[in-house]
């Protein structure tokens, strides 16, 4: 069994899709997600990227921990996207406080998140996906062509080139492991208080 729960934000209404923990006792527990096809009540795909410092972040050494929020964006030092991260970086305290992992998911490499980073003192894990695996993982359309950004950042213009861009969709895997959430229109500023009202419910059917 499953829920659709319709949230409002700022007049504007998203559709975000929350399984209900009773969809375990309707054989919800036996399915297993298509690569692709990656919906609510869906165990959510096993994956693995470089992280902002080189170093491999394997989601199973995550998930079950904390509740997980996977964000896909299209790039580092873009104007909506910056304004996603930087939201995610101010409300970081009071999501972790829930018990809340962010991870953001783009096609840049480590080198252009690093600068991201440093730009703007972003505070949470963010993934290089260079081959777009992990957005393909979960079903988010990827853009297969070299793009570029121009950025000023500490007074030098920085040219951050990419292969694959994603397009902006977020996610939420609960403790069980499985989507508890599934936004495919995410208003970029108002992605990180989405993020704190799903959670909340997520917390009320506990």
């Amino acid at each position: 069994m499953r829920s659709r729960v319709l949230v409002d934000l700022s007049g504007r209404f998203r559709l975000l899709q929350l399984s209900l923990l009773a969809c375990m006792a309707y054989g919800v527990a036996g399915s297993s997600a298509l690569a692709g096809d990656v919906n609510v009540g869906d165990k959510a795909p096993l994956f693995s990227a470089a992280d902002e410092t080189g170093d491999q972040w394997k989601s199973a050494d995550h998930v079950g921990k904390k509740i997980v929020v996977v964000y896909f964006y299209p790039a580092d030092m873009t104007g909506g996207c910056t304004k996603q991260a930087c939201a995610f970086r101010d409300d970081l305290s009071a999501l972790k406080q829930q018990g809340v992992e962010i991870v953001g998911v783009s096609g840049d490499s480590v080198a252009n998140h690093q600068l991201f980073r440093k730009a703007h003192s972003l505070n949470f894990t963010l993934l290089a996906d260079t081959e777009g695996r992990v957005a393909e993982a979960f079903g988010v359309p990827v853009i297969r062509e070299q793009k570029s950004v121009k950025a000023t950042i500490d007074g030098r213009e920085e040219i951050l080139v990419r292969s694959i861009t994603a397009r902006r969709w977020t996610f939420v895997i609960g403790l069980d492991g499985r989507i508890a959430a599934k936004n495919t229109m995410v208003v970029a500023a108002e992605d990180s208080r989405a993020i704190a009202e799903v959670v909340a419910k997520l917390k009320q059917q506990q």
